[in-house]
C-alpha cells in the first residue's frame, strides 16, 4: 500500500500572508486578562476602556474563533487598524493535513521564529469517536526524555512552546473542523454527532509538559476558562513521565486530569523504560499520586501501561501492578506496542494482552485495550524507511494515535 493509497494528504486552503508570518508583532492568543489589559495600555488604549477592549478581544478570539482583526464588526475601525499595526491574532502556518480513513487527522504546524531562533515544527492529532473528539497537543518542540520504546525520545528538545503556540493548536483544530460558531464541518469530516467536534483535549504530543509547566498552566487555563473556550477540567487531561515535583501542581493550580506514562512495575526495568524513573522512582511517582489534589473514584488517574513482548507483559507484571496501584483511583490503559524501525521491542501477542487486561479487571481496575486508530496510516508507515525526520514524526504520531483515545470525562 502505498502513502497515497493509506491516506488522504491535504494542503491548507490558503497560507498566511508572508508579512504575517514574518512579523515580529506578539500574539495577543494566551495572554492573560492581565496581560492583554497591559499591553492595550501600552498602546495607548485608555484606562476606562480597558476592561471593555479585553471583554471584547477575549469573546472574538475564544468564543467566535477569529483569526482576523477585520472579523470583529463590534470594534471600531480604527481601534482595528490599532490592533493590526500592534498585535497579531494569526494561526499557525500548515505544513500537511494528513487524514485517515478511520477520520484520525494529524496536522504538522510551524510556527515564526521565537527572538533568535528558527521556525519550528511540531505536530497535532485529533481523533474522533462516537460521543466525544479528543485532540493531542503538543508542549515542546522535541523531547529531553530518553524513554527507550519511545521514537520522541530520537528527537532532542528544541524548545518549550509558548501558552500562544499551546492553544493555538486548539484553535487552529476546532477552525479545520468547523467547532466555531457558524462554520461549517469539512465535507467527509468525521466527528462526534452531537456537541463539540473537540471535547476532550490531553496534553500527550511532542515533549513532556511538566517540564514547561508555566506555559502549559496558562494555555490550559484559558481552556477551561468559562467565558471563552469552556472545556470542562474533567475533559482535559496532561499526561506525565512522572516529573514529581509539579504533579501536586498540576492538581491545585490547574485542576485537570491526570496520566501517567507508567509503562513498568519496577524500579529496575523502569529505569530503562522510562530513564526519569532514576530520578523519581515509583514509589515517589505512586506517593505524588496519592496526594493528587480532587483524587476520587470521579476523578481518577489514568495509568499508561505500553504492551512489550516478554519485557514487562507477564501476570507476575499484572500482580505487581495491582499492589503498586493499591488504594489509589485508577484506569489502566494497555497500550499495544507499534515497533519503529531500529527498536528492540515487539508487541506483546494480543492473547497475552487480553489475559493481562482481564486479570486487571479482577481486580477491581478498568484496563481498556487501546484500540488502534489511523491503522491504514500505521501500515503505510510500516513500509517505508525511516531515515527521514517527517517519517519518524508520522510514526510516533500513529503511535500517540493509539494512546489519546478515551481520556477524560464523557459528561
Amino acid at each position: 500500500m502505498s502513502v497515497m493509497d493509506a491516506m488522504t494528504v491535504a494542503k491548507p486552503a490558503a497560507r498566511a500572508p508572508l508579512d504575517t508570518e514574518l512579523s515580529p508583532k506578539p500574539s495577543l492568543i494566551g495572554l492573560t486578562r492581565e496581560e492583554m489589559g497591559a499591553v492595550l495600555r501600552e498602546t495607548g488604549v485608555p484606562d476606562k476602556q480597558i476592561k471593555m477592549r479585553v471583554s471584547q478581544l477575549w469573546n472574538w478570539i475564544y468564543v467566535r474563533g477569529v483569526s482576523d482583526f477585520d472579523h470583529m464588526t463590534n470594534v471600531a475601525k480604527d481601534m482595528r487598524e490599532m490592533l493590526k499595526q500592534h498585535f497579531t491574532i494569526a494561526r499557525p502556518e500548515i505544513v500537511e493535513e494528513q487524514i485517515s480513513n478511520d477520520g484520525t487527522r494529524k496536522w504538522l504546524l510551524r510556527f515564526p521564529p521565537r527572538g533568535a531562533g528558527r521556525p519550528v515544527e511540531i505536530e497535532a492529532v485529533y481523533i474522533p469517536e462516537e460521543g466525544r473528539g479528543t485532540l493531542c497537543i503538543s508542549s515542546q518542540v522535541g523531547c529531553t526524555l530518553t524513554c527507550s520504546f519511545c521514537h520522541t525520545g530520537t528527537q532532542r528538545l528544541v524548545r518549550n512552546l509558548t501558552a500562544e503556540e499551546i492553544l493555538s493548536q486548539l484553535l487552529l483544530a476546532r477552525d479545520r473542523l468547523g467547532d466555531f460558531p457558524d462554520r461549517d464541518v469539512p465535507v467527509g469530516a468525521v466527528v462526534p454527532a452531537e456537541g463539540r467536534k473537540v471535547s476532550n483535549i490531553v496534553m500527550m504530543g511532542m515533549g513532556e509538559p511538566l517540564y514547561n509547566f508555566d506555559a502549559v498552566k496558562q494555555a490550559l487555563l484559558i481552556a477551561t476558562d468559562g467565558d471563552g473556550l469552556s472545556l470542562s477540567k474533567r475533559r482535559v487531561t496532561l499526561s506525565t513521565s512522572g516529573v514529581v515535583p509539579e504533579i501536586f501542581r498540576t492538581g491545585d493550580e490547574i485542576g485537570v486530569m491526570l496520566a501517567i506514562s507508567l509503562h513498568a512495575v519496577r524500579d529496575d526495568l523502569r529505569d530503562i523504560l522510562v530513564p526519569i524513573n532514576k530520578k523519581y522512582p515509583l514509589k515517589e511517582l505512586i506517593d505524588a499520586c496519592r496526594s493528587y489534589p480532587g483524587l476520587s473514584n470521579a476523578r481518577r488517574i489514568t495509568f499508561e501501561y505500553v504492551m512489550l513482548k516478554d519485557v514487562n507483559d507477564s501476570l507476575e507484571d499484572a500482580k505487581g501492578l495491582i499492589q503498586l496501584l493499591k488504594g489509589v483511583p485508577a484506569k489502566i490503559n494497555l497500550i499495544p506496542f507499534n515497533p519503529w524501525p531500529g527498536t528492540n521491542y515487539q508487541c506483546s501477542e494480543w492473547s497475552q494482552i487480553e489475559k493481562f487486561a482481564d486479570f486487571i479487571n479482577s481486580a477491581g481496575y478498568a484496563s481498556p485495550i487501546r484500540t488502534p486508530r489511523g491503522r491504514d496510516i500505521l501500515a503505510a508507515c510500516g513500509q517505508l524507511k525511516s531515515e527521514s525526520e517527517r517519517m519518524r514524526k508520522t510514526e510516533r504520531l500513529a503511535f500517540e494515535a493509539m494512546m489519546i483515545a478515551n481520556h477524560g470525562a464523557d459528561d
